[in-house]
């Protein structure tokens, strides 16, 4: 018991509820590892991470072609936060949709993975830019990125979106290329979406699906890119390292 009491005393204890897909989970991971000022092991940020690809596809769900992801959802982050986990992040655009009631169930803090990007989108492009977006059509369809309200004192965002055909044969076809593991044909397919976004006159894009940028990127793409899993990472590694600061101030002698 002694030692269950102690692994739910670690400060700044990140739950990562992933595994939507493990490949992004495992890119989010890394993202985390490559934007902390770390000297030694012990400098890292502390993660416990939920990696559980059985969830039910959220696009599917959404369409009503699937049952629900919520229930598994739940279940996981609250492995996380029995495990001790202070904050839980969701390395998923899509399961966003039901982030408010897992915030609900889980009762800790977590970070909208959606805000973050549309944070950073903002500060990239001067006011009235349009910015593009890449994400699945359960993303796009529910308006998850566009109804959400910016922060005090933003500019509305003016979002250019990829058409109907460009969803159907280069956007949900190139994501479910990464998902499959078949990276240079994701790569080609996204490619050629964000392409089409900056002909229409995007001055950025935004990847809002974890598996765009496993293949397109500031290398490759033709204008600025923000990637919501680096959004995501940076305010991550954020909270990690304040609790971990507030930690040692409190901590006696």
């Amino acid at each position: 018991m002694q030692v269950a009491a102690q692994s739910l005393c670690v400060p700044g204890l990140v739950g990562v509820l992933g595994g939507m897909g493990p490949l992004a989970t495992i890119d989010f991971m890394h993202k985390v590892l490559d934007l902390t000022p770390a000297l030694r092991d012990q400098d890292h940020v502390p993660l416990l991470v939920s990696s559980i690809p059985q969830i039910p596809d959220r696009t599917a769900a959404f369409r009503g072609d699937g049952a629900s992801p919520l229930a598994a959802m739940i279940v996981n982050g609250q492995r996380l936060v029995h495990a001790g986990a202070g904050l839980v992040v969701i390395p998923c655009n899509t399961a966003h949709l039901w982030f408010a009631e897992i915030e609900a169930a889980l009762q800790v803090p977590m970070l909208h993975l959606v805000d973050a990007a549309i944070e950073d989108a903002t500060a990239s492009v001067a006011p009235g830019a349009a910015i593009g977006l890449l994400g699945t059509d359960a993303t796009l369809a529910s308006g998850l990125y566009f109804n959400r309200v910016p922060s005090q004192g933003a500019a509305p965002v003016c979002w250019t979106l990829p058409t109907a055909t460009e969803m159907m044969e280069l956007v949900m076809p190139g994501i479910a290329a990464v998902k499959a593991g078949a990276l240079a044909q994701g790569r080609e397919l996204l490619g050629s979406a964000a392409q089409a976004l900056v002909r229409r006159g995007a001055q950025a894009l935004v990847l809002g699906c974890t598996e765009i940028p496993l293949v397109l990127g500031a290398a490759n793409s033709p204008v600025p890119v923000i990637d919501a899993t680096v959004s995501l990472a940076r305010r991550t590694v954020a909270w990690s390292l304040a609790q971990r600061q507030h930690a040692v101030t409190l901590a006696p002698g």
